[in-house]
């Protein structure tokens, strides 16, 4: 049985973090909280989610009490400090509202509605059908077909495995580790820890891949003084490729950096840093185009606002060939600042009315609107937490978001939790026409995680869930 010794932690920190306020490129200021909330007001309700009392906190350290008695331990990323982590990253996801003005939702009328339509069922649960400790829903669920028409879908932790099976009514972990992680202690590796967070296959063969990977400086001695998670996090989006059909991944050497910040992990130390959690992959005529997180930064002739940073390619194959929208173009680079030094960078203009990284976006087919979908917490600019969407021709342009699942997410403060925390939110179609599974008709599958709270303790014991959703798109 696995043990990796250090602490699970979420994908999903604020691009604010820690970050102070960060000018957009144009100068002007972020948003206040009140214009935020004036922003969603008359989200629609989520559906009654009916008779089922929550369960109690007494209730909930039974449920894990008893759920650790199961032959699968997942305990051990519980040691080392994981309560700490997370106080720590509550802290840290104070200040969410760091969107430039010119990244604000449309204005009304509403795109498109989604209507949760049924109960929530199980894909995958930890304590029945993990293969050992590592084996826990920890990103956005991400599919595709491969080439005999099986799907295989990513969304597990950092010694990575996939599900599956003909479809996604029918999938299973396969036990076979599809990519690892080396917890290197030399940030110029990019072998720390890396998640599986995006992919792209034309022939359901060859896949290529986007890792979220993260340097945790403060698990290798001399690498961060600062000593904690959040302090010495520096994350970096780097690239893997599959020519079996998922069933294995290899990262090029040296590796291939296809976003990260224009300098090295020991500098400005003390706050999060990088490039982080990308949405999947989705495909619009010869581009391909993803949405991808940043903390942003300031330098001297290259701030970089917080926020979401818009990258296109022709060819996710060639990782080099990423670029992020500028504002006028798609020419901003975030090259490797350990192969040579990195000069002041053409910056992302961060686009939409997201407080955080974006769990998927995909397109209607009837009608070509895009629709993303995304967690937030209550309070900051939005009036309850929980998952939301919104929608949009260009993918730049949003309208004002609405809510679509309440309840605790990892933004909220876990100690307060009655209830398991809802995480990771991904939309797939069953019916998807496109292999990779970036459209939708008229019905899809909301895909998350529900993560089990033990005190101030967020657990390893974790659901990956679905619950089918009605989507309507205007004209």
């Amino acid at each position: 049985m696995a043990e990796t010794g250090r602490a699970p932690t979420p994908r999903f920190p604020s691009p604010s973090a820690g970050a102070g306020v960060h000018r957009s490129q144009d100068g002007a200021r972020v948003p206040s909280p009140v214009r935020e909330r004036d922003r969603v007001r008359g989200a629609t309700p989520p559906e009654d989610p009916g008779p089922s009392p929550q369960p109690s906190p007494a209730r909930e350290r039974g449920r894990v009490a008893a759920f650790t008695g199961q032959s699968v331990n997942l305990r051990p990323y519980e040691r080392r400090g994981i309560r700490q982590r997370f106080a720590l990253l509550a802290a840290a996801l104070v200040p969410l509202l760091l969107i430039p003005p010119k990244a604000q939702a449309a204005a009304e009328p509403p795109l498109s509605a989604l209507t949760l339509v049924g109960p929530p069922a199980i894909v995958f649960k930890a304590g029945r059908d993990a293969c050992d400790g590592a084996d826990v829903p920890d990103a956005p669920a991400r599919a595709f077909r491969d080439a005999a028409g099986a799907v295989v879908l990513f969304g597990m932790h950092y010694r990575i495995r996939a599900l599956r099976g003909p479809d996604l009514d029918h999938l299973k972990l396969d036990c076979a580790v599809v990519l690892d992680s080396g917890e290197k202690p030399d940030p110029a590796s990019y072998d720390d820890r890396s998640w599986i967070t995006a992919t792209w296959t034309e022939d359901g063969r060859h896949v290529a891949a986007l890792l979220h990977h993260e340097y945790q400086a403060n698990e290798h001695p001399g690498r961060c003084p600062a000593g904690s998670y959040m302090a010495c996090w520096y994350n970096t989006i780097t690239a893997a490729a599959s020519a079996d059909g998922g069933r294995s991944f290899a990262r090029r050497n040296p590796p291939v950096v296809v976003a990260g910040a224009p300098f090295r992990q020991e500098v400005d130390q003390g706050r999060h840093r990088g490039f982080f959690n990308p949405s999947n992959i989705v495909a619009d005529g010869r581009w391909r185009y993803v949405l991808v997180s940043t903390t942003g930064w300031d330098r001297p002739g290259s701030d970089q606002a917080a926020g979401l940073c818009l990258f296109r390619s022709e060819d996710p194959a060639d990782p080099a060939r990423w670029r992020a929208w500028t504002g006028t173009d798609f020419t901003a680079a975030f090259p490797d600042p350990y192969r040579k030094p990195v000069q002041p960078a053409v910056t992302c203009r961060p686009v939409g009315p997201f407080p955080g990284p974006v769990g998927a976006v995909v397109r209607h087919r009837g009608t070509g609107a895009w629709i993303a979908v995304f967690m937030a917490k209550a309070g900051e600019g939005f009036a309850r937490s929980g998952f939301y969407w919104t929608s949009s021709r260009d993918l730049m342009a949003w309208d004002t978001p609405r809510l679509l699942l309440e309840g605790a997410t990892l933004y909220d403060d876990p100690c307060g939790a009655t209830a398991p925390l809802i995480a990771y939110p991904s939309l797939l179609d069953p019916a998807a026409q496109g292999r990779n599974f970036d459209d939708v008709g008229d019905r899809a599958l909301l895909t998350f995680a529900s993560l089990r709270v033990e005190g101030c303790t967020i657990t390893s014991d974790r659901d990956l869930l679905r619950r089918p959703v009605v989507i309507r798109v205007w004209p």
